[in-house]
């Protein structure tokens, strides 16, 4: 498993505060930027990621934004990816056991960075249920 990140403008501090934590656990990650404090464009950074969870469907993608709403929006555009904005520990565990959700993501400006850190861990650690969650994954594709 890898462990994809990208983010805009908004998202670079709790970014850094993640890959900090990340680095910490020695989990493999891949910063697909942005890496500077002026504004961008979200949907380039989101597609970024897109292109790269193609490769692979080990690949984790994490996508960091202001409210998480436009980067939700862009990942999910794509058949590879199953996004999920995730603002407490429990939707990070119902978007990876319901869901097989394969993006985390999280509106920094929202969420304190332990929080993130937390979210972060529990979508993770949280394996996919499958079962009768199966069926309904395979319509989103």
């Amino acid at each position: 498993m890898k462990i994809l990140i990208a983010n805009d403008h908004a998202g670079l501090d709790l970014k850094k505060q993640l890959l900090d934590h990340l680095a910490s656990k020695k989990i493999l990650f891949e910063d697909l930027g942005c890496n500077v404090e002026s504004s961008v464009d979200y949907p380039d950074y989101a597609n970024a990621l897109i292109l790269r969870m193609k490769e692979s469907d080990e690949n984790i993608g994490i996508l960091i934004c202001g409210s998480g709403i436009g980067m939700s929006i862009a990942a999910n555009r794509n058949k590879y990816v199953r996004a999920a904005l995730c603002h407490n520990i429990e939707y990070a565990k119902l978007a990876r056991a319901h869901n097989d959700a394969n993006v985390l993501v999280l509106g920094a400006r929202f969420l304190p960075p332990k929080e993130a850190i937390k979210i972060l861990d529990a979508f993770l650690s949280t394996p996919f249920e499958v079962g009768r969650h199966q069926f309904r994954v395979n319509k989103l594709s």
